[in-house]
């Protein structure tokens, strides 16, 4: 933990070290890689595309760029979603698209060792959790590290390429 709290502060960082970006949800943790991370907005209003998955809010025009919207909140099935001033959409650079990922708030930004990763449980086989790619305590907290690449699966980003 203070090998984490060194590298938020300047110091250099161990070898190993990887850094995610914390946000939260329902209630919960995440991490993802911060490499991946483009940049974080307030959220606002999106253009709806008719027959997309309720999971995808629509698209934005960022810069001239067509970017889709995932609202994770539905995606991962937590209940009604409600948009509040911490309400965040995070710009990510994924398999050389851009996405946007909507979340209800960023936290901080963490740096963890390998040895801080721990694999996640198996649960029931009919759940899909293979987007999880560990636990992780930091600071007393638990974070769900998630691999967003494989959240939004093959299928997923096809129907992106269609709204964008």
């Amino acid at each position: 933990m203070e090998q984490a709290s060194q590298i938020i502060n300047g110091a250099s960082a161990p070898s190993g070290t990887k850094e995610y970006l914390t946000f939260n949800l329902g209630g919960e943790e995440y991490g993802l890689d911060i490499l991946k991370v483009q940049e974080i907005r307030g959220y606002d209003a999106v253009t709806r595309i008719a027959n997309t998955p309720e999971f995808m809010k629509g698209v934005i025009n960022l810069r001239g760029v067509i970017v889709p919207i995932v609202d994770m909140r539905i995606k991962f099935n937590l209940g009604t979603v409600e948009y509040g001033e911490f309400t965040v959409v995070i710009i990510l650079n994924i398999l050389n698209r851009v996405v946007g990922i909507v979340v209800d708030g960023v936290s901080d930004v963490v740096a963890l060792l390998p040895e801080q990763i721990r694999p996640a449980p198996e649960l029931s086989s009919s759940m899909d959790t293979s987007y999880i790619a560990g636990l992780a305590n930091s600071d007393e907290r638990l974070l769900i590290l998630v691999d967003i690449e494989k959240l939004l699966s093959s299928t997923d980003m096809q129907l992106m390429d269609l709204a964008a």
